[in-house]
């Protein structure tokens, strides 16, 4: 059987890229459809576009989603697929085949629309328009949400929220992340270049990291507070457009901050090693750096709310904040810096790729009527 692979846009980087590199992997002679394709060496011409990639809405994402919708209802298939499997974190999941409607669809959901469904997440559905345009939107995108055969989600956070949301049930299957290639490099520091290298001994020898976009909702300043605290360094790591008020507030920090510019990822793994433990602030819907972390025996700090505190807890690999107390940070990193490193590692190959990879598997088995062809996922196995 050969199916349909489904993707919102195709970015250089990001979690939801993750998720649909293993798909590419596992089904190597499905095409993939998506809006548009910023990266279009990444699945050797695979990707077939919308029409809305040959137009100026493909650089202003906001100006663009009241035509999604209907852009979704609109794709065709040169060749009647037996499935579609849809990465979906906005409307990919409306997706319909004109010429093929009846085909079953499967939804990898990585969240239901956030600055939909959740603007105190995310601060792009707090303005009139939006919140007027998401009145609009929600019943038409829980009706799409009926539509899908069935539906996997990438943590029961985002589980509870697509019950809220689209008032359907999901199966939780946690994302991918590349475990086996983080534990098996050892000591990363020895695989450095020679300018991150560098880099990384110009650090303190003790430190607390930070890492992700420099965004609002990343909410990056809680390292700070989490260093100031405990009367320890910090580091952040990353880019984007919060790095001057970043540096703004290390300026103003009563503990050293240091920032470490868009790192190589051989220098983000050392920089985990290095740390004494990972703060995660942002509330995110599952979170792969965190797992990045514990892979490399990192312990890591999150808070209560959001996708990152299920993985800790499974792994018993860090701590939890309930606030933004001194005594919470305290508490926090006195109970992160007593978990064992070597133990911690291996617990995480829980989220490993391969893992990933026979949950998406069988939950596929079990959801069509028909049995995918074993000799085409075989053939593709790591």
């Amino acid at each position: 059987m050969t199916g349909l692979l489904v993707h919102e846009w195709v970015e250089r980087s990001g979690g939801a890229e993750r998720v649909l590199d293993i798909f590419a992997e596992m089904f190597p002679d499905a095409p993939v459809f998506a809006l548009w394709d910023d990266d279009p060496e990444r699945y050797f011409g695979r990707v077939s576009e919308s029409w809305m990639a040959k137009t100026l809405l493909r650089r202003h994402k906001a100006a663009a989603v009241p035509l999604l919708p209907r852009l979704w209802r609109s794709v065709h298939a040169e060749a009647r697929p037996d499935w579609l499997l849809v990465s979906s974190h906005l409307f990919a999941h409306h997706v319909r085949l004109q010429n093929y409607p009846d085909v079953p669809k499967l939804v990898y959901a990585h969240t239901p629309a956030r600055y939909i469904w959740e603007p105190s997440l995310d601060r792009r559905g707090n303005s009139p328009i939006a919140k007027a345009g998401a009145a609009v939107l929600k019943p038409i995108d829980r009706r799409r949400a009926q539509e899908a055969h069935a539906i996997a989600v990438n943590s029961k956070f985002t589980q509870d929220r697509v019950r809220r949301s689209w008032e359907r049930e999901a199966t939780v299957i946690y994302p991918p992340v590349d475990v086996t290639r983080i534990t098996s490099a050892g000591d990363w520091r020895e695989r450095l270049s020679d300018e991150d290298l560098a880099a990384l001994t110009s650090l303190p020898n003790q430190f607390v990291l930070g890492a992700s976009r420099f965004v609002p909702y990343k909410r990056l300043h809680l390292v700070i507070e989490c260093a100031e605290a405990n009367g320890v360094p910090a580091v952040i790591a990353g880019g984007g457009p919060q790095r001057q008020y970043l540096l703004e507030r290390a300026r103003s920090a009563s503990v050293p901050v240091h920032i470490v510019d868009r790192p190589s990822d051989p220098l983000l793994y050392a920089l985990y090693q290095a740390s004494l433990a990972f703060v995660f602030p942002g509330i995110e819907d599952f979170g792969i750096m965190p797992v990045e972390a514990m892979a490399t025996g990192t312990p890591v700090i999150v808070p209560a709310v959001g996708g990152a505190a299920e993985s800790i807890t499974m792994m018993e690999g860090g701590s939890i904040f309930e606030d933004e107390s001194v005594q919470s940070w305290r508490n926090a990193l006195e109970k992160a810096v007593g978990i064992e490193a070597t133990a911690l590692s291996k617990r995480v190959s829980y989220f490993d790729i391969p893992s990933f990879r026979a949950r998406i598997e069988s939950w596929m088995h079990m959801t069509l009527s028909e049995p995918l062809d074993r000799k085409e996922l075989a053939s593709s196995v790591i």
